[in-house]
C-alpha cells in the first residue's frame, strides 16, 4: 500500500519506519516546506519521501494522522475524500467534548472513512510492535479491515472495539490509554461499554 503519514514529530517517523519495514511505500509530511524535514525523515525513516501534506495524501491508499491535535484544523478537508484515514491523534488535555476526537475528525473530513487507532500507544513502545494489542474503532467495516490489515503488517495485534464513538475507549482518561493492555483487556472493556 501507499501510506501517507502526516506528522514528523515522535509518532510519525516511527510509524513510517514500521510501514517501510513491512514493504509499504511511505510519504511523510510535517507542517510547511518538506525540505525542513528531509534530514529527520532520512535519519528516522530512511526510504520515506518527505512531501507536503497534499502531495502525501493525493496518492495514498491509507493516511495516518499523527500530528498534534491543534494542527489538524490546518488540513484541507477535501483532500481526504475517498481515503481511509487513521486518527492517531490525542486532545491534550483530555477533551471534555461529548464527541471523541475521531468523531470530530470524521465530521470535518466528510467523505473519508475514519478509523481510530494507535493514539493510545506511546511512540517509544511502538518499535518493535512485537504483537502488541491495539484497539481499532470505526464505522466502516471495510475501512476497519484495511487498517487492521496494515496494523498486522507492521507487527501489531488489532482488536476491534466497536464503532467510531467507541474510540473514546482509546483516548486519554481511559484505562486502555498509555498502558500495555492485552487483547483480553480490550475485549473486556469493549463488552463493559456496550
Amino acid at each position: 500500500m501507499k501510506i501517507a503519514v502526516l506528522g514528523a514529530g515522535h509518532v510519525g517517523p516511527v510509524l513510517a519506519r514500521l510501514a517501510l519495514g513491512a514493504g509499504h511505500e511511505v510519504a511523510i509530511a510535517g507542517s510547511g516546506d518538506p525540505s525542513r524535514i528531509e534530514m529527520i525523515v532520512g535519519f528516522l525513516a530512511p526510504g520515506a519521501k518527505a512531501l507536503t501534506a497534499a502531495g502525501a495524501v493525493a496518492d495514498a491508499d491509507l493516511v495516518v494522522l499523527a500530528l498534534p491535535w491543534h494542527r489538524f484544523s490546518s488540513l484541507e478537508p477535501g483532500a481526504f475524500a475517498g481515503k481511509v484515514v487513521v486518527d492517531a491523534m490525542n486532545h491534550w488535555p483530555p477533551s471534555a467534548e461529548p464527541l471523541g476526537t475521531s468523531e470530530q475528525v470524521a465530521a470535518r473530513l466528510a467523505g473519508a472513512d475514519v478509523v481510530k487507532s494507535l493514539n493510545h500507544v506511546a511512540y517509544q513502545d511502538m518499535d518493535p510492535a512485537a504483537g502488541r494489542a491495539v484497539g481499532v474503532a470505526g464505522d466502516s467495516p471495510g475501512a476497519v479491515e484495511v487498517v487492521a490489515s496494515f496494523l498486522r503488517d507492521i507487527g501489531f495485534d488489532p482488536v476491534p472495539v466497536g464503532p467510531l464513538a467507541a474510540g473514546r475507549l482509546l483516548e486519554p482518561g481511559s484505562p486502555l490509554f498509555g498502558g500495555a493492555a492485552r487483547r483480553q483487556e480490550f475485549e473486556t472493556h469493549t463488552k463493559e461499554q456496550s
